[in-house]
């Protein structure tokens, strides 16, 4: 599973610190600790939250671990029974979902000590990551983070380098094209095809593509084929295509959904127009909000099949017409039973 970078900075009395992970990431989300007055106890000792930091870590269907690194920075005397508890809370609903605490061990000379804590959460909407920080059962420091985007960390099994070429806000190109292959009989064949580039420094795993024709009124499939993809060598492009086949004089959804061993793990959509009074549009960019972190605060004071196949409708199903014209009768009997009462 790719890893989530991070960059923090630390500003001390004039002093500007820079660290940095060094993992590459997709996303890289940024957090700042500004440092606070901290507390002082006896013999003049020192005890603060120099920094926190996030990252995730193991990824399953349902949940996520965060990986939560508090560092303290300790000046003065020995400094013994220091214990760091983390919570997560949701956003949402307010509830604290999970707590971790941790003793350290005793922290002497002048240095930055660390601890890092594991928290495991949902894996959906927005948490706040709260550190506090206690000395012989006493509350000395605490500060707190938000985490953004919990939703958009994959699991192992849903990860993959392919992705549909053209899905970007910036493209001119949608990212489903079509032609027309054959018309008659009140029938439209389409020659369905799309763009899968495969990102990353490795040969891709196996992949299908499972194109759909939906009309666009009723959202009712027309047509669906599956198309076996196989692997695609490190960036290259694969281009697969497939022939659906509609009714005409409808406006049709055209959407393509890659798989990979089972799980769905992209999805883009076009519109095919071919219904001469009408012009269907679409937005035909996915966007993602990436996991982010929010800046540091805190108080440091106490105080389907994998061979090509292609579904038909059948011939006795009724079509869009008359399906549009049962649902109107029943909505005219529904109002005038309403007007009648």
């Amino acid at each position: 599973m790719k890893r989530i970078g991070y960059e923090s900075r630390t500003n001390t009395g004039g002093r500007n610190r820079h660290h940095r992970d060094g993992v590459p990431a997709r996303r890289r989300p940024h957090s700042r600790c500004n440092r606070g007055d901290g507390h002082r106890g006896r013999s003049g000792q020192l005890l603060q939250i120099e920094d926190v930091a996030i990252e995730p870590g193991s990824v399953s269907g349902g949940t996520a671990t965060l990986g939560v690194e508090t560092r303290l920075e300790h000046r003065g005397g020995p400094a013994g029974n220091v214990t760091v508890l983390v919570r997560a809370i949701h956003a949402d609903s307010g509830l604290v979902e999970t707590t971790t605490e941790r003793e350290m061990p005793t922290i002497e000379g002048e240095r930055e000590a660390s601890v890092t804590q594991n928290v495991s959460i949902e894996r959906r909407g927005d948490y706040r990551i709260e550190t506090v920080v206690f000395r012989d059962g006493e509350r000395i420091a605490e500060g707190a983070k938000e985490v953004n985007g919990v939703g958009t960390l994959k699991p192992a099994y849903a990860e993959t380098n392919v992705a549909f070429h053209w899905q970007d806000s910036t493209s001119e190109f949608p990212p489903v094209e079509y032609s027309v292959a054959d018309a008659g009989n009140k029938r439209t064949t389409l020659n369905v095809s799309t763009y899968l580039t495969n990102q990353g420094d490795d040969s891709s795993d196996n992949v299908r593509i499972v194109f759909t024709a939906r009309q666009a009124d009723t959202n009712i499939v027309a047509d669906r084929v599956s198309v076996s993809v196989g692997e695609i060598d490190a960036g290259r492009t694969a281009s697969p295509s497939a022939t659906l086949s509609v009714a005409d004089d409808y406006n049709y959804y055209l959407d393509a959904v890659l798989w990979k061993d089972g799980v769905v793990v992209e999805s883009a959509r076009s519109a095919a127009n071919l219904d001469p009074t009408e012009r269907l549009s679409v937005n035909e960019t996915n966007r993602e909000i990436d996991l982010s972190v929010s800046d540091f605060s805190g108080d440091n004071d106490p105080d389907s099949a994998k061979e090509t196949t292609t579904i038909e409708n059948d011939e006795g199903q009724p079509g869009f017409t008359a399906l549009a014209g049962l649902v109107a009768l029943l909505v005219a009997g529904a109002l005038a039973r309403r007007n009648r009462e």
